[in-house]
Order: C-alpha cells, then structure tokens, then sequence
C-alpha cells in the first residue's frame, strides 16, 4: 500500500526532500494536488503538554495549510482515556477522566500556535464529542464488524507486546485501534476528511481507518506518515537527562528549550533544520556549510535554536533565552530581570535557600559550593568566586536584601562555569 514518491516539485516530493516522508498512501500526491483536502493529526493528552517529538507532526499539518489544504488537530480526550499501545511495551497507566480533561484543555491551547484557525481554515477538535455517548452495542455493530481479528493481531503493536515474554495485551489497549478508526470515520463523515498525518509508528492503526472509511462510506481515505526522529548517535529525539522537552514554557523554560537546540550535535544541525523549521532548503544549505566549514563558531546551532524557540515561543521567549545566556557567558547578570532569574531556578540550575544576613561562606558550604567554611574561604581569597557578576574579594560578605538582585537573589559563580542559585525566602506582600 505504501508508494515511494520521485523527487519533484511537489507536497510529497518536498517531504521528502526533508526526510520528512516514511509511508504515504497510493494515489496521496494526485488526491492532495487535485483539491483543497481536509487533513487531520491526533494527539492523545497523556501529559498536560506535547512535546518536542510532537512538533515534527504539527509542524507536517502547518506545512500542508501552507499548500491550501484545512487541518483538523484532534485531542484524543476519549483515546486518552484507553491508551495507545504503540511503541510501548507494557501496559499504560490509566489516567482518571478529570485529569484527562485537564490535560486536554492545555494541549487544546497549546496547538494553536502551530495551524491557523481562523474560520474554517483549521480546527481543534476532541473525539470524546461522539464517543462518550457512543453505545457499546453500536460501536459493536458498525465498528467492530468491519475488523478481522487475526488481522489486528498482526499489527505491530499487537504483535510485538503478544511476543514479549509476561507482556501480552489487555482487551482495552487491543481495542485503541478501533477508537482511532472511528475517529477517522466520523471526521469523514462529519467534515469530509479523507487524509491522516502521524509519525510512522501509526502506520497500523491509520490503515485501521483508512479501511473502515472505505468499507463505511465507500469513500477514498489516505495515509501520511512521517519518520520517527533520532539523534546521530541513535537516541530518542526529544529526551535529555531530566526528561522530556516540552512545548509548555512552565515545563521547560523558553531559555532551556534555546540551550536544548544550542547544544545540538553538528551533524543533526541540518536534519533538525529540515524537521523543526519551515525554513527554505537555501537557508539549510547555507547553514550547513557553515557547520562544515566553521563548526567551532555553531551558528547553524544559534540558527536551529533560534528558528525554533521563536516558533514554540514566539519573539519575546526568544529574546529572553538569548538574554539569559549573554548574561551567563560573558555578560552582566545585573541585567538579568526577576522573570529571567525565575527560569532558570526553573530549569534546574542548582538552587538554595539562605537566611536575610546568611554569612556567604555558610551559604556556599551549606549549597555545596565548598566542602567547608575553610574551603570557602581559600576560594573567595583565590578570586575564584563572584556574586551577581562582581568578584567577591572580602569573605565576611553577608547575604541581605539590599545587595541582592531584585531583593532576593545571589548568583554565585565558582570558577568559569559552576553556577549556584542563592535565594532569600519571599517576603509576604504588604496588605492594601
């Protein structure tokens, strides 16, 4: 069923010109070029936000709007509820429904940012609208008939959990792929939907609604999957070593979501342009030969950090996250606002809590900055420690809010690198 395309100027042959085309459907390229086509991509809420690897499958519906066709993205608030079974190999904690709605909200608001949804140029939708009514009985009859048992068994996501010694599979993971099918059937039905757009381990479940809207409606219905990304050295996109990369700021700040980007290794620098960016092959190209030519001043790094940030975030996270980092590298952290510093406490830059008059050679023994007081001590003395950017000369400093930035902070710096979060407690607003 899946048809490689040539390399032409088209939809399709531009996908994968980025590496961005896996599997696509018979006859995809002439349905997409021959009209204004109703596109849809699902996400199930099974956190209160998407992450980077969810960006590759916004960013395919973005790319076809571009190209005049409507995207639909649907929040699986029904599918959330079951659990896709693909690409894992036990079974999915069941979230409770008001947490599901919660995350469905957030998720609802975040994609947003990606499809222009003014009037009917794209929708988001959520597939508990014609599921939470949708009678056992009736899913049964007009679902469920239209599906050979010993065909789902074959699926990849089936199979493999069935081949995995004390694994095997629970009958409602079993029965996900026939929610997603019913979601493509009643997008069809509802807003003429014929294409689904995924990462191309759905590969199996869209083929699953691409047969029952043609056994359905007796309507043609096509697939479009994109690879599943991976670092150069084989990694899974998107993870570093506290997680996930999320797309919700509260999650991960716009400042380390630009560092995340920033320390991309050379030779993913083109291949995450290609993914991550809408910009144009000239622009990658050029940056890759600075890449090649240049590697050491990364600016096909700052171009990728750059690009994306500005995307997820917009100008003004941008701004901020290049603010930050001239500040930590080479600027003056004085010009650091409070919102600035709150980042990076977010971020996981190591963080302690001191008493207003805290003795600073305490503070950095008690953070773990020095061994001991004695320690502390011979570093102030050997110039090897600043506070808020200026060298620290007299060991007897203490901690008070007047010298502190924005009344409470002290970023204490130990050696070129080693950075340390001081913070006063927050003092209690004055009653009105």
């Amino acid at each position: 069923m899946a048809q490689t395309f040539a390399n032409e100027a088209s939809l399709l042959g531009s996908l994968q010109a980025r590496s961005l085309l896996a599997q696509a459907s018979e006859g995809l390229g002439e349905h997409l070029a021959s009209a204004s086509r109703v596109v849809y991509a699902g996400f199930d809420p099974t956190a209160s936000s998407l992450q980077i690897g969810n960006l590759v499958t916004l960013l395919m519906l973005r790319r076809l709007q571009l190209r005049g066709h409507r995207p639909i993205v649907l929040v699986g608030g029904a599918t959330g509820l079951i659990g896709d079974p693909s690409g894992h190999a036990e079974e999915r904690a069941l979230n409770e429904p008001e947490v599901v709605d919660r995350w469905v909200a957030a998720i609802r608001e975040q994609v947003g940012r990606f499809i222009d949804l003014e009037g009917a140029a794209g929708r988001v939708m959520n597939n508990l609208e014609w599921t939470q009514e949708l009678g056992v009985l009736a899913f049964m009859r007009d679902v469920g008939k239209h599906f050979s048992v010993n065909a789902m068994m074959q699926r990849d996501s089936v199979r493999l959990r069935l081949e995995r010694d004390g694994a095997g599979i629970s009958y409602t993971e079993f029965s996900y792929m026939l929610l997603q099918a019913h979601d493509f059937l009643e997008l069809a039905r509802r807003h003429d939907c014929t294409v689904q757009v995924g990462g191309s381990d759905q590969w199996g479940n869209i083929v699953s609604g691409i047969d029952l809207v043609r056994r359905a409606l007796q309507r043609p219905a096509f697939a479009l999957t994109h690879p599943l990304i991976t670092k150069q050295d084989g990694t899974k996109f998107g993870k570093n070593a506290g997680g996930a990369v999320w797309l919700d700021a509260k999650q991960t700040s716009p400042y380390a979501f630009h560092q995340f980007w920033l320390n991309a290794a050379d030779g993913d620098v083109v291949p995450f342009l290609r993914c991550f960016t809408l910009l144009d092959e000239a622009a990658i190209d050029a940056a890759g030969a600075a890449v090649r030519e240049h590697p050491e001043r990364r600016e096909g790094q700052r171009l990728l950090a750059d690009e994306v940030t500005c995307l997820v975030h917009g100008q003004a996270a941008l701004t901020a996250a290049q603010t930050i980092a001239g500040a930590l590298f080479g600027g003056d952290v004085r010009t650091l606002r409070a919102e600035h510093v709150a980042q990076l406490a977010q971020d996981g830059m190591p963080c302690t809590t001191v008493s207003p008059g805290t003795g600073l050679l305490t503070a950095m023994a008690s953070a773990g900055l020095a061994p001991s007081n004695g320690a502390a001590r011979k570093l102030v003395a050997g110039g090897g420690v600043t506070v808020n950017g200026l060298s620290v000369a007299e060991p007897t400093l203490r901690l008070e809010p007047s010298s502190a930035l924005h009344g409470r902070y002290f970023l204490v710096r130990r050696g070129k690198r080693n950075w340390h979060l001081l913070r006063l407690p927050e003092q209690p607003s004055a009653p009105s």
